[in-house]
């Protein structure tokens, strides 16, 4: 007998800080990161907006989220909240 083995697919995750919410049902995540020149050895700081499905609307701008690669959701979408981690309340 044949048995298929199921493969786990591991999705990438990044952590950000959420720019803006005007959107219905999308955040817009910036992810700030550190890289190293190949050549000159000296780092620097790269950073990248991301279009995050937020279904339920539950986050706000200033606060830290996790989300994690998913399908496409549209033409700029592919990529899902996964949880909020820090909070801007006071």
């Amino acid at each position: 007998m044949a048995e298929t083995i199921k493969k786990q697919v591991i999705y990438r995750q990044f952590t950000g800080e959420v720019v803006s919410n005007s959107e219905n049902k999308t955040i817009h995540v910036l992810v700030k990161t550190r890289v190293t020149h190949p050549k000159y050895h000296k780092q620097y700081a790269v950073s990248r907006k991301y279009a995050v499905a937020d279904e339920k609307g539950l986050a706000k701008i200033g606060e830290l989220v996790i989300f994690q690669e998913c399908r496409p959701l549209s033409k700029t979408k592919r990529w899902r909240l996964v949880k909020i981690l820090k909070s801007n309340l006071i």
